[in-house]
């Protein structure tokens, strides 16, 4: 008999570095031994939201361009123009975050393929995914029309399911004295421990390992703020 290892994955829809890791979480999803629970942290949400000017621009641009480096990952033109480039929008991962947790609580396992798709619309198709409007074509898209109706309306339910996740996560955050994502905490009840995002940015047989409890050698990556 399969035992699937659950794996606790804290992170945010608009960190470049998040981005990044789905290129070896996809291929962990993908098979049996292991099975993700989505944490999103808000980091740039709320009061963690700020405005995109030229400097975060050019200091973002620099981060994806490692990102893109050790992931693989796609980093395009029109993501640099038409994202990085809009000063007239909040860099704000508020509504992504409601957007996976609209989907979290009417199709749970569509939540990585939904973020995913949002991260796709982001880096690769240069969509504003702080847009509502955008994140539930996206939704309709993957054929989550329930999703979508509860983003583009909002009830008390869905609020209240968002600011409990946010609340989980951070208190992960806490507890581990994690200081930026993303990062996976695997095991059960005292045997929970940290494997930190570096491990994200090696070989899938590399993340397996440390997720198994050996540990080899990491390159470094700066994983943590976007």
């Amino acid at each position: 008999m399969i035992v699937t290892t659950r794996i606790t994955y804290l992170f945010d829809p608009l960190c470049g570095w998040c981005y990044g890791a789905s290129a070896v979480l996809e291929k962990l999803v993908a098979g049996p031994d292991f099975a993700i629970d989505l944490a999103p942290t808000g980091l740039f949400a709320g009061t963690g939201a700020r405005p995109m000017d030229d400097g975060f621009a050019a200091y973002a641009w620099s981060n994806d361009q490692r990102i893109a480096r050790l992931s693989g990952q796609p980093f395009s033109a029109a993501y640099r123009r038409d994202v990085l480039g809009d000063h007239t929008r909040l860099f704000d991962s508020g509504p992504a975050t409601l957007a996976l947790t609209a989907v979290a609580v009417t199709a749970p396992g569509q939540e990585f393929a939904a973020l995913k798709a949002i991260q796709g619309a982001r880096y690769v198709e240069g969509r504003d995914i702080t847009a509502v409007s955008v994140l539930s074509d996206v939704l309709r898209a993957l054929g989550l029309q329930e999703a979508a109706h509860r983003l583009t309306t909002p009830d008390d339910g869905l609020l209240a399911a968002y600011r409990r996740r946010i609340e989980a996560a951070r208190e992960e955050i806490r507890r581990f004295g994690i200081d930026g994502v993303p990062a996976l905490i695997t095991g059960v009840g005292e045997s929970r421990r940290l494997v930190p995002g570096n491990a994200l940015f090696g070989s899938l047989e590399v993340l397996v390992a440390r997720l198994n409890g050996v540990s080899p050698d990491l390159p470094g990556t700066g994983t943590g703020r976007g």
